[in-house]
């Protein structure tokens, strides 16, 4: 609204020129941050972003067939994507928007789908804890990829707070596994280093793509693998399933937003510790919103993830650096 003085002021009553100057200075203040710590502090919030997904899409999935929901997710991605794209693609043009390899986009996008549908197939056959466990092995993959990849420089304290944030995990989830599902266990294993190769390969576009056409693409190219698939068991969803699939397409594209901003400014291997964070906002949410409360071993896993992620920041930010 607008005061007497004419200055435009939010639904607070504070100054939305002030809001933008606070935005501003909290900008500045983060570029001023070490560039691991940056990476460290978008994948923490990315993660958030895809435990929220993930809770609502596990939901759209057991009322729709799996690769469906898969398919809704991503199209409705590209619906998101698409009111940010369209003002530059006027002023510039569809060059602003081409990758400079496509080759790469169809590739990360085509082995995403694969691992999205290697996970649909296994998770309605196995238990969450057994999910959560087999799901944190990504890191692993992902940190030994990096290696052997990108040559980038695994110290030990990497490899320490990857262990220790799997160890938090284990203290979580350890006393619910069954190891009851047999053969989907192992389909469900084969997802994570599929899964590790498409973030590798996102590590790799970052060196000369913009993070915003890097996640268009893979919206894009996920979507158009993942459609066959949905149409062997379609159903039209309802209205309810239509706003959920449109709420997954936000986080969802925004959630990949913040991953590859990570992987754009510090080594992949470096983020990794940050991803046992995900249980604690799990955890958390189970709380505020089904009010389950957690448990002594759950508060204990949460409190060695933390610690563990606050210790490898606080190493990552005084090592030295090329």
């Amino acid at each position: 609204m607008e005061t007497r003085h004419g200055v435009v002021e939010g639904r607070a009553g504070r100054p939305r020129g002030s809001l933008r100057r606070c935005a501003a200075i909290a900008q500045r203040r983060v570029a001023r941050l070490d560039p691991t710590v940056r990476g460290l502090l978008w994948s923490m919030v990315a993660g958030l972003l895809f435990v929220l997904l993930n809770s609502l899409m596990r939901a759209l999935a057991l009322q729709l067939d799996p690769f469906q929901a898969q398919f809704l997710r991503y199209a409705f991605g590209v619906l998101v994507m698409l009111p940010l794209m369209l003002p530059l693609m006027l002023r510039s043009g569809l060059a602003s928007w081409r990758p400079k390899n496509i080759r790469g986009q169809f590739t990360r996008g085509a082995i995403h789908t694969l691992g999205l549908c290697l996970w649909f197939l296994a998770v309605p056959h196995i238990t969450l804890a057994d999910t959560t466990a087999i799901g944190f092995t990504g890191p692993i993959f992902i940190m030994i990829g990096a290696v052997l990849i990108f040559r980038e420089p695994m110290r030990w304290e990497r490899w320490a707070a990857a262990a220790v944030g799997f160890a938090g995990v284990l203290l979580v989830v350890a006393p619910k596994l069954t190891g009851a599902g047999g053969i989907y266990a192992l389909v469900m294993l084969a997802s994570a280093p599929v899964f590790a190769a498409s973030f590798l390969i996102t590590k790799a576009l970052t060196r000369y793509e913009r993070a915003s056409v890097i996640v268009a693409w893979q919206t894009i190219s996920v979507t158009f693998f993942s459609l066959p698939l949905a149409l062997l068991h379609w159903q039209w969803p309802t209205a309810a399933q239509w706003a959920g699939f449109l709420v997954c397409g936000m986080l969802g594209s925004a959630g990949h937003y913040c991953l590859t901003r990570s992987f754009g400014v510090a080594d992949i291997s470096a983020t990794q510790s940050v991803k046992f964070l995900d249980l604690v906002w799990a955890s958390a949410l189970g709380w505020l919103v089904f009010g389950d409360l957690p448990s002594q071993w759950t508060l204990v896993g949460g409190v060695v993830i933390c610690a563990s992620t606050l210790w490898i920041a606080r190493r990552e930010s005084r090592s030295p650096r090329a």
